[in-house]
């Protein structure tokens, strides 16, 4: 028989290893905080959600758009030009990331990185992706941007977003309101010679590119050999396709009345030497959007933002952070 007194002594031992046990448990546990560990972590946990981020975003099924998206703070939406990519925004993205913002670059479907389906390639179809990409990234207050064909787009969105995504917008030698001559407006290139581009397209992709390379900057040696052979590379990763119904889009589409839809604040951004989209284009912009200014690039043609890109940048970083 265990006597009362064995019982207690017992009891006591079990408490006291119970005790001991979740002393151990809990000194274990207990995490030893060392001076700059909780920044550390911070700064971890910020490079973690950097990774987490999405690099492509599905718009509608079986189409995928390639995204870049970094950095932290106010966002800055770009859109590419005709034929390139998101890519070419390679000298923008670490300014804009130094100087806290986060910036999304958004390459359009059928170019780049982004799936490149048959179907339409208006400017409507464009408008509705990246609607659907803000949408899913929940971006608020943006400022968007956009480059040749990319501004004609970003300025058919600005006029239909109405506060949704966007408060602000930036045309870089923006292929708008009208690419393409008519009865009433005298400006920039016929019908025909997009009509002799497409038909290019068709028989001779590199040489249209090669073609479009030497009026792509103020003068044939604006830009060196190694930046024309990278962003020759970058056209020849689109699809023929889209190449040639974009060419179309752009020849078509009229967005003079979009012009009047627009009253978020606006920077039209324009090199006084372009060939591909005349300063014209720049003056009927400022005309026909009431909150907006032209910032002319002397020295630029098409290609500002790689022909006096600390102004381009300079300019874009002030714009975005007012």
């Amino acid at each position: 028989m265990i006597n009362d007194e064995v019982m207690v002594s017992f009891e006591v031992k079990l408490l006291n290893k119970g005790l001991s046990d979740m002393t151990m448990r809990l000194e274990q546990s207990v995490k030893v905080i060392k001076p700059g560990q909780i920044e550390m972590e911070k700064i971890q946990n910020r490079g973690m959600a950097e990774l987490a981020r999405a690099e492509y975003i599905e718009v509608e099924p079986n189409v995928r758009l390639h995204i870049t998206d970094a950095g932290e703070g106010r966002t800055v939406v770009l859109v590419h030009g005709w034929p390139l990519s998101d890519e070419m925004f390679e000298y923008q993205y670490n300014d804009l990331i130094n100087k806290h913002f986060r910036v999304i670059g958004i390459t359009l479907r059928g170019f780049g990185k982004s799936d490149k389906p048959y179907g339409d390639y208006n400017y409507d179809v464009h408008v509705l992706d990246i609607k659907r990409v803000l949408g899913k990234l929940e971006i608020k207050d943006a400022v968007l941007g956009g480059f040749s064909m990319g501004g004609a787009i970003a300025l058919h969105y600005a006029a239909a977003d109405k506060g949704a995504h966007v408060s602000r917008l930036a045309l870089f030698s923006a292929a708008a309101p009208i690419w393409t001559q008519r009865n009433d407006f005298p400006y920039n290139l016929p019908k025909s010679a997009v009509d002799d581009l497409i038909e290019l397209n068709y028989k001779d992709r590199p040489k249209l590119l090669s073609n479009f390379a030497k009026i792509f900057s103020a003068a044939e040696t604006s830009l060196n050999d190694g930046i024309g052979s990278w962003l020759n590379g970058i056209c020849l990763s689109a699809s023929s396709y889209a190449t040639a119904q974009c060419l179309i889009a752009l020849r078509d589409t009229d967005l003079r009345s979009d012009m009047a839809k627009i009253s978020i604040p606006t920077v039209i951004m324009h090199g006084k030497k372009d060939k591909i989209c005349s300063f014209d284009l720049a003056e009927q912009m400022k005309a026909g959007i009431s909150n907006s200014y032209i910032v002319p690039f002397e020295n630029s043609g098409h290609s500002l933002f790689l022909e006096e890109t600390q102004k381009f940048n300079s300019e874009l970083i002030k714009f975005a952070g007012k």
